[in-house]
């Protein structure tokens, strides 16, 4: 019987083992330093925020594992003996494989900031970082302010976590506006106005320069490098971005830059061993997209791609049109295609702001052909199917605007903001839309 490693119990691991076991009958090992069981990463935020507990983010029961035949090894590879298919362990235990996959995820950024692993300095990713910050931020006694650096995803959620206890906090973005190398700029100022809603001292433009500490090793300050500003703090968050884990394989003969690369099957320069989710990188970018992809749904994707191969199935990783959801503090946001920071040269843009309300849309789409690119919406619901549909049979601007019912995911008794998406769209379109008629009492709503 073949046995099938798996390093990491992220999503990208426990789908490929999930599926791997519906497909055969291999023996099945997911290796784990971080935790017994396999949980949700972005529900972690809502454990500090109280709204659950720990065991609250596992999707499985602990019974799952042995009734699916799925071992589950609590421990640390330090290498990857690829001549002998074997792997060893901090604790000086090995452990033999027939076929490996590589599904480390990702660890926080760190630049070499003076003072970054002192005590108080963590990120938002592990299970660790979540423990960490309930010792060091458990109230706004303990902990009267945190700096986080770095504007992004995981940043506006641990500003929102702390917020959630009353401790003040200073947001550090080297960016001259909130995520604006992602963002188009209308998106990015209307977050900006959001954070600082939220009694967030937004500082943008500001670099990290180092991180001080007091007499027992904990942080006691932050200085900002372009003005030497010294800020108090007890707790620091490092959220500048993740990069691939992969520090254990610098002994190994697998090829890897930034991430273990891979071609298309999801395969690295070794045989039988793979790599899927945030620590792989694409020797060559699919479409738009970038080689290392850090996004929940592309490692699900990837983690059934593999199993496929590995169950005799040797199929091409697919990842279809880009999409992915995040939340900053209320505000629900959506992207499905491409809406660049800046407009290419062959692309006009659409966009529509709610008047005295954090709710948009920005759609982009071909300047010759109408040809719908993209959309980003933010505090307005969208269906994924529908966009999905839409892009794969290359449908218009005009179609996706008469056709917004559909698009629609809000329930019914929500107000309706119809009219002037409508009414905005026909003064900036060269010619005019309108609404199928079941539209008029469902489309783009928000609740009273």
């Amino acid at each position: 019987m073949q046995h099938i490693a798996i390093i990491g119990n992220g999503i990208s691991g426990v789908t490929a083992a999930r599926h791997i076991r519906k497909n055969s009958d291999f023996k099945i090992t997911i290796i784990s330093a971080e935790s017994d069981y396999f949980f949700s990463r972005t529900a972690l935020m809502y454990v500090y925020m109280g709204h659950m507990k720990f065991e609250h983010t596992q999707p499985y029961e602990s019974w799952f594992w042995d009734k699916n035949k799925i071992n589950l090894l609590n421990g640390f590879v330090e290498e990857i003996d690829a001549d002998s298919n074997t792997l060893k362990f901090s604790s000086g235990q090995s452990l033999q494989y027939d076929k490996l996959i590589i599904a480390t995820g990702s660890k926080p950024n760190k630049f070499g900031w003076p003072g970054q692993d002192l005590k108080g300095v963590m990120g938002m990713y592990h299970k660790q970082d979540l423990e960490q910050l309930e010792q060091c931020a458990p109230n706004n006694k303990v902990c009267k302010r945190a700096v986080i650096v770095g504007g992004g995803l995981i940043g506006i959620e641990l500003a929102e976590m702390l917020r959630s206890r009353n401790i003040e906090v200073t947001f550090l973005v080297r960016e001259k506006s909130f995520w604006g190398s992602v963002l188009p700029p209308e998106e990015s100022e209307l977050i900006n106005k959001h954070i600082k809603e939220h009694h967030i001292d937004l500082r943008l433009g500001c670099n990290l320069e180092q991180i001080n500490a007091d007499a027992s090793g904990q942080v006691k300050s932050v200085k900002i490098l372009e003005t030497g500003e010294e800020i108090e703090c007890q707790v620091v968050g490092l959220t500048a971005g993740v990069s691939p884990n992969i520090e254990f394989l610098k002994t190994s003969k697998i090829e890897y830059q930034r991430g273990v690369l891979v071609n298309r099957f999801l395969e690295t320069n070794i045989k039988d061993i793979y790599a899927i989710g945030d620590c792989a990188e694409q020797r060559e970018a699919i479409g738009e997209r970038r080689t290392i992809e850090a996004v929940w749904y592309t490692g699900r994707m990837m983690g059934e791609t593999v199993a496929q191969t590995i169950c005799g199935n040797r199929i091409k990783y697919n990842p279809g049109h880009w999409f992915n959801s995040a939340k900053f503090l209320d505000i629900e946001y959506q992207t499905y295609g491409w809406v660049w920071a800046k407009p290419k040269p062959h692309e006009s843009r659409f966009y529509w702001e709610a008047e005295n309300e954090n709710i948009c849309i920005h759609i982009s789409y071909d300047t010759s052909s109408r040809t719908l690119i993209g959309i980003n919406t933010f505090g307005l619901r969208m269906r994924h199917d529908f966009f999905d549909k839409v892009l794969n049979k290359g449908e218009t601007i005009d179609y996706v605007i008469s056709h917004l019912s559909d698009a629609n995911f809000d329930p019914e008794f929500y107000k309706s903001y119809h009219k002037d998406i409508l009414k905005q769209f026909n003064i900036n379109a060269p010619k005019a839309v309108s609404l199928k008629p079941k539209s008029w009492k469902r489309i783009f709503t928000k609740q009273l």
